[in-house]
């Protein structure tokens, strides 16, 4: 046993020596090394040529694509216009099993805040409170800060709204209703 770890010492002892001396080298032996890469760049004009060889842009093309996304625009609002929903967004105050608590929580809100009125919703199992109907989640920013101060557990939801300009296209008075 002994012999082997006198082994195993001289071989780490001959393993770690150097190998190879390498040569000093002096400071100005690479001064006056010098390599042409010219030829090997991509070469590019002036730009200020190019830019007085260019045709004056008109403005027919963009006024054209203009014109189209105006109308595509307008199809899309008219669309969305027979549209019975939209999606946006809402601040849920209170989600849970607990309608005493879902009521407390509805009180709270118009106590703290008398000018925001909230909405309490049924969804089986749990109870909801929900704050506003909002296009954008920007806009529920607003009301969700002022309730987030009461309010700790608060956040803005995405949700679905009936439009109050959606009236329903006219059906014959003795046509089934459908879903």
């Amino acid at each position: 046993m002994k012999n082997f770890w006198i082994l195993g010492l001289g071989l780490l002892a001959w393993g770690c020596k150097p190998t190879v001396v390498l040569p000093t080298v002096e400071k100005n032996s690479f001064s006056a090394y010098y390599e042409d890469r010219k030829s090997t760049l991509p070469t590019f004009p002036e730009y200020k040529q190019i830019m007085q060889q260019a045709p004056p842009a008109s403005n027919l093309p963009s006024q054209a694509v203009d014109k189209e996304l105006e109308k595509l625009a307008s199809k899309r609002y008219q669309r969305a216009k027979m549209e019975p929903y939209f999606t946006g967004y809402t601040v849920l105050v209170y989600s849970g099993v607990d309608r005493n608590e879902a009521f407390k929580a509805r009180d709270h809100v118009t106590l703290f805040f008398p000018e925001i009125s909230p909405e309490m919703q049924y969804q089986q199992p749990r109870y909801l409170v929900k704050v506003g109907q909002f296009a954008y989640k920007i806009e529920a920013q607003r009301i969700f800060s002022l309730l987030k101060t009461q309010f700790p557990t608060a956040r803005i939801l995405q949700d679905r709204y009936q439009r109050k300009e959606y009236s329903p296209p006219s059906t014959d008075s003795n046509a089934e209703r459908t879903n």
